[in-house]
């Protein structure tokens, strides 16, 4: 074969393409689980760090291990660890009057953790609300999102003193929660705020 032709060059081309794709794809199947269970432990995180139990930066040193054992010796049953994308699924349900299965985790401290799902500035914003036992003072919150402005937006993760704020505050019969909004993130304070509003009413009719 001439390799200075045409057909050289989209053949070897092919090759190449199908080879990769298919190095990728082996890579994507062997990593899932570990994806997965990063994935869980990330979100058990969040969930534990609303509960009142440490802080994500200590989390994720202590590992995903340490993480699931805290879990399962502090929540009441053995409730469902819910994705983003099942949030994103419930979420969807909410809005479109649909049957819901909203996530409850109830620890032995006393408070328990509900989620929180919604629409940021350009990406989702996600979150857990951790209450006292009257069931409408917050104990802790913790938020998160998929592509806010650093700095900005971003705080609603990044800034420990925003979720620390709520703590205290009380959601009314109205299901709404006042906060200071982040200066500069209009639209990301907005979207957060939609969603607890949206969640606690949802919450509270099931």
């Amino acid at each position: 074969m001439n390799t200075n032709g045409n057909t050289y060059t989209v053949v070897y081309t092919t090759l190449v393409c199908v080879l990769v794709a298919a190095i990728l794809a082996v890579a994507s199947q062997v990593l899932k689980p570990r994806q997965a269970a990063n994935q869980k432990a990330e979100t058990i995180s969040q969930i534990l760090v609303a509960a009142g139990y440490g802080e994500m930066e200590g989390w994720r040193k202590a590992g995903n291990t340490a993480v699931l054992q805290c879990f399962k010796d502090n929540v009441e049953g053995d409730p469902q660890v819910y994705t983003t994308s099942q949030l994103k699924a419930q979420n969807y349900n909410i809005k479109q009057g649909k049957p819901l299965s909203l996530p409850v985790y109830r620890f032995k401290n006393g408070n328990t953790v509900l989620a929180v799902y919604g629409a940021g500035l350009w990406g989702p914003v996600w979150g857990y609300i951790a209450f006292e036992p009257d069931m409408t003072t917050i104990a802790g919150a913790y938020f998160d999102h998929e592509s806010e402005t650093p700095g900005l937006g971003g705080k609603i993760k990044d800034d420990p003193s925003f979720r620390n704020s709520f703590k205290g505050k009380v959601i009314g019969r109205d299901n709404k929660v006042e906060f200071d909004a982040i200066s500069g993130a209009t639209m990301t304070s907005r979207g957060l705020e939609a969603a607890i509003d949206t969640w606690m009413k949802a919450y509270r009719e099931n």
